[in-house]
């Protein structure tokens, strides 16, 4: 089977991409062929055969008042253009989307369609129904359903896109754009990372009835008699959304509990200032498992609806209980008092009791880790074969 997997990032920058870089190394591992279409940039490793791609597009930047930048969020007539090239050539018999708003455009799926192949779809974020994906509110910083489930005029009225009434104006009517024009029907299967991520995109009714509940996979050796150190563990990005704020506050008061860092972001200098904390910096591989193995427990305080986080599950398959809160998938991954607790996000008095709590409960900890270690995650390859036999079902609906 030929795949066409579709990013807008086509270098390592987030789950996404670990997401696209591993089914890719597995599917041609079981003997089928893979090429890549995104942006081009000079850290991308995975491409395809004739070298098509669009130009590198931020987003993030102030370079989104170039003249022309507005209508190439919108819909991208070079993304069409160059995906074109490639599914002329490639001739794949089915395409997988990731993520591909803004920087690559639904203008892609009208040419996929145009060239009569399957589309699947996995929805790493809330993208087709809240225009800024992370369901937060740009004026509170709270978890919002706003756009979802009213319209995405919120957007804008909150300016939830990095602040800037631009920028979520664009998002607005690009979502708006595409709900009338019922572009993502033409999505065959979406696949949703947690019954939270379903219950949501299936307000966009487009996409009622297209979707489907698959877990992330995770791919690592579990970890044999480790030997716990007495530290909790945060790892990943240090942002806002992610709730560093609200720990760094409860670190503070904790004084008694040490406290291990490991990641990077807007919060390092501060991290590195508390006297019960250690900021190791980001830390991936070998090093990043045993950093995970040895802590009592780790933390994911998320302040947004986080979709089916690789952090909450590595952490279990490494033996340690995690403590999270309640927002997105992340209750769906956390046996409670098994393989850990959730909390009230954003609440600091929940959380600095949680961590306390369970910093206390030596025999609660140990418990819990020893039943961390009976829990099985689909790997990487079991979550393949599953995918085949949805690319295949789609495949045959097409009669080819």
């Amino acid at each position: 089977m030929k795949v066409l997997l579709v990013n807008k990032f086509l270098y390592p920058n987030g789950g996404s991409e670990t997401y696209i870089f591993q089914l890719a190394q597995m599917l041609t591992s079981m003997g089928h062929e893979v090429q890549f279409f995104g942006m081009e940039h000079a850290n991308r490793t995975v491409g395809n055969r004739v070298e098509s791609y669009t130009s590198n597009m931020d987003f993030h930047t102030g370079k989104l008042q170039k003249l022309l930048y507005p209508f190439k969020i919108i819909y991208s007539k070079e993304a069409r253009r160059k995906i074109r090239a490639v599914l002329e050539d490639f001739q794949p018999d089915v395409v997988h989307l990731n993520n591909f708003n803004f920087q690559l455009t639904p203008s892609i799926i009208y040419e996929i369609k145009k060239h009569n192949i399957p589309i699947i779809f996995t929805a790493h974020d809330y993208q087709l129904v809240c225009p800024s994906h992370l369901m937060v509110n740009g004026r509170t910083g709270k978890v919002c359903e706003k756009c979802a489930n009213s319209g995405s005029i919120h957007c804008t009225k909150d300016r939830c896109i990095h602040g800037s009434f631009i920028k979520s104006l664009l998002g607005t009517i690009e979502n708006k754009l595409y709900a009338a024009l019922k572009t993502y029907r033409f999505i065959d299967v979406v696949i949703c990372p947690s019954k939270f991520n379903q219950s949501q995109l299936e307000k966009n009714l487009a996409l009622k009835g297209r979707t489907l509940v698959m877990h992330n996979f995770i791919s690592m050796e579990k970890q044999q008699d480790v030997e716990k150190q007495p530290y909790v563990l945060y790892f990943g990005r240090y942002s806002e959304e992610k709730g560093i704020r609200t720990l760094l506050k409860v670190c503070k008061r904790l004084e008694h509990i040490p406290f291990v860092f490991a990641g990077k972001g807007e919060y390092q200098e501060e991290i590195a200032k508390l006297p019960n904390a250690k900021e190791v910096g980001f830390q991936s591989g070998a090093a990043l498992h045993k950093l995970i193995a040895e802590a009592q427990f780790t933390l994911h305080p998320s302040e947004c609806h986080d979709n089916c986080p690789f952090a909450v599950m590595e952490s279990q398959a490494l033996g340690t209980p995690v403590i999270g809160a309640e927002v997105g998938g992340i209750p769906e991954l956390v046996e409670i008092g098994k393989t850990g607790y959730v909390f009230e996000s954003g609440n600091e008095e929940a959380l600095a009791k949680q961590i306390e709590q369970l910093w206390n409960d030596k025999e609660a900890c140990q418990q819990m880790a020893e039943y961390c270690k009976t829990i099985d995650f689909m790997s990487c390859q079991e979550y393949c074969k599953e995918l085949l036999g949805i690319y295949e079902q789609a495949i045959e609906r097409y009669g080819k």
